[in-house]
């Protein structure tokens, strides 16, 4: 029987594949693995490993995980737990926050090394993309529940309060001094409240947006041009774009929004003597997921990613950063995020980012469209 399979192989000019070495398999892994001895010892990390510690294999052979990791880590009490049960142990949602990790969301799998007593082989995983897109479908919805709030407060709050205003204009009529201040003061708590209510009344549902191509290099320029005239004087911006792009499908003014809004967030989040924001834009292949009360799934190519070497996002703000009222800014409304993501969610589009210390990356996912740009479009005028 082999050598009839032999024959065939060698008629169909198929050669018999070499051993694999399984340290290449653990390689090419895009999880980071590494094992440790009974010391906590680093005897083996793959090539993940040193993305994932910024550091190479033969620091990190040289080092011990109780020092990349602060002594209180959940990852050290599952490598113990491993220990004294000899069990496999899976934990998710572990945060690491640590000079070696920087800040993120991971699940570590720790194995038992039979072989090698007191030895554990552990899997850091971070959170895929597929759970972050779930988590921000969800907020999406969040934003739906606040559309119909900021309808009917735009409804039932703006006609009483010009009413307030104004019999509190015509009181003033007649005021003395003293009096005089305190209908200046229902004036202008009138035109505070009615601020906040016109800054709710963008979340409301109204009519489709009105959809076309769109250059989404253009939409860059614009709100480059408009930062580094503005908020963003003293900032270093760095393009790195594929001129290749196909075009954006989407409503231009609202892209501007939409990026303004994440450059000015970038821009108050750096150093004011070093800062740097990187705008990024690549073309994504394989990129599908499916949308709520959809069959088909969507293909989300363009890659937009707006990057700042600031301290990084709070991990208590993280899991919640675009529902409406959250934010890590002191005096922030918590309302910029999440107008960002209904506008996304309204192109059709996902919106996430990833934290270190020290790096925050925004990443905007959107649809090529089927019309190519006109004659004004592609000039290159924004």
């Amino acid at each position: 029987m082999n050598d009839k399979v032999a024959m065939l192989s060698s008629t169909r000019g198929i050669e018999k594949p070499e051993t694999v070495d399984p340290g290449q398999i653990i390689n090419a892994l895009g999880a980071a693995v590494i094992v440790v001895g009974e010391n906590h010892e680093i005897m083996f990390a793959n090539s993940a490993a040193e993305q994932f510690f910024a550091k190479s294999k033969t620091v990190l052979q040289d080092a011990s995980l109780d020092r990349l990791l602060p002594g209180d880590s959940p990852v050290l009490q599952l490598i113990n737990q491993v220990r004294s049960t000899m069990r496999e142990v899976t934990e998710h949602g572990i945060i690491l926050d640590a000079p070696s990790t920087g800040n993120r969301m991971v699940s570590v799998q720790a194995v038992p090394l039979l072989e090698l007593p007191g030895a554990v082989v552990i899997n850091f995983q971070e959170r895929s993309i597929a759970d972050q897109i779930d988590h921000r479908l969800t907020n999406r919805d969040t934003a739906r529940s606040v559309s119909a709030m900021a309808a009917m407060m735009a409804h039932e709050v703006k006609n009483p309060l010009s009413g307030i205003r104004g019999a509190a204009q015509l009181l003033e009529q007649n005021a003395n001094a003293q009096d005089s201040q305190l209908t200046q003061l229902i004036q202008d708590e009138t035109d505070r409240i009615r601020e906040l209510v016109e800054r709710m009344e963008v979340f409301s549902d109204g009519m489709p947006i009105a959809v076309g191509p769109v250059n989404i290099h253009q939409v860059l320029g614009r709100v480059r041009k408009i930062a580094e005239h503005g908020f963003g004087k003293n900032v270093h911006f760095i393009e790195e774009y594929d001129p290749s792009l196909p075009p954006v499908s989407g409503n231009r003014d609202q892209l501007i929004q939409v990026f303004l809004n994440l450059v000015k967030n970038a821009a108050e989040a750096v150093p004011e003597n070093d800062g740097k924001i990187i705008l990024k834009t690549q073309y994504q292949h394989g990129v599908r997921f499916a949308m709520p009360g959809s069959k088909s799934k969507i293909h989300l190519p363009l890659s937009v990613s707006v990057i700042d070497n600031g301290p990084g996002i709070p991990p208590d703000v993280q899991e919640h950063l675009f529902e409406p009222f959250v934010t890590a800014k002191q005096g922030g409304s918590g309302l910029g995020l999440a107008l960002v993501s209904k506008i996304i969610g309204d192109h059709s589009g996902v919106i996430d980012f990833k934290s270190t210390n020290g790096n925050t990356m925004f990443r905007v996912l959107l649809p090529i469209s089927d019309e190519p740009l006109s004659a004004i479009d592609d000039t290159g005028e924004i």
